[in-house]
């Protein structure tokens, strides 16, 4: 079942040598059941580390985290994380990688079955027997996201899932990742250095500031979906996040893969 997620008053300060860095202060955002929401923010703000401790991977200093009204105290297998790295283990094949995802549903059965259908629906059935190594970069990256969603997960963690993909792949797995969304419906939080990539998917973008970071503004997206990356709607949210970022909307960028990114966390 679907699940929002609420941080109230979260602060995160991590200890190194002996001294005490605060990443978060006072971060209070909820996240409402089935919304698709999006985490922008500077390099190093902390937005990784928001991701994990809506998982239970970490825990805050101070404020509390909760998913469904509950506070998250540990590990929380109503979660499932994306990761960056796709982190396929390499003696297992495609549909054995996937199936780690599923040992999470206690008491279930048709695993089989439900394995076979997410491949499908990530356009990887004719490789369920295939190794990690034989995979592109994409592949492997649809692979850990028909892992993360075996479990049935309430709430899907996207933590940068493509941000290792060339333009054209990441562009396809965005669309890939909106109808595969569209049979789950679960409420999804994604970190993402990539402003286009916030707006083309989520419903909300909350913006986190400098360290110790704390949420400095939200931007709702309007616009229904499938959406035309070139709407002026878009392109004015764009512009006002670019500003806020010190970035002149008129100033000509760098060559770069991903037009609008920002610093990875």
């Amino acid at each position: 079942m679907t699940q929002d997620v609420t941080l109230a008053e979260v602060a995160k300060s991590f200890r190194r040598n002996g001294v005490e860095t605060p990443v978060l202060s006072d971060v209070n955002f909820t996240v409402d059941r089935g919304e698709f929401v999006a985490i922008l923010g500077p390099s190093g703000c902390g937005k990784s580390t928001v991701l994990r401790l809506i998982a239970g991977l970490e825990q805050p200093t101070g404020g509390q985290v909760a998913i469904g009204g509950r506070r998250v105290s540990v590990t929380d297998e109503r979660c499932a994380v994306v990761f960056q790295e796709p982190r396929l283990l390499p003696w297992r094949t495609v549909a054995s990688n996937v199936a780690l995802g599923a040992r999470r549903r206690k008491g279930k059965s048709s695993q089989t079955d439900r394995i076979a259908r997410l491949l499908s629906e990530v356009g990887l059935s004719e490789s369920a027997d295939a190794w990690p190594h034989q995979l592109s970069g994409g592949m492997a990256q649809r692979v850990g996201l028909a892992r993360g969603l075996a479990a049935e997960p309430d709430v899907l963690l996207l933590d940068e899932p493509f941000a290792a993909l060339d333009a054209l792949t990441r562009l396809r797995m965005q669309d890939l990742l909106l109808e595969v969304r569209e049979h789950h419906q679960q409420t999804v939080v994604l970190v993402t250095h990539d402003i286009d990539e916030a707006l083309y998917l989520a419903d909300r973008i909350i913006i986190l500031g400098e360290r110790p970071a704390r949420v400095v503004a939200t931007h709702h997206v309007p616009v229904p979906r499938p959406r035309d990356r070139s709407n002026p709607v878009i392109g004015r949210i764009r512009d006002d996040i670019l500003r806020r970022f010190g970035v002149g909307t008129t100033v000509e960028r760098e060559d770069t893969d991903c037009p609008g990114a920002l610093a990875a966390d």
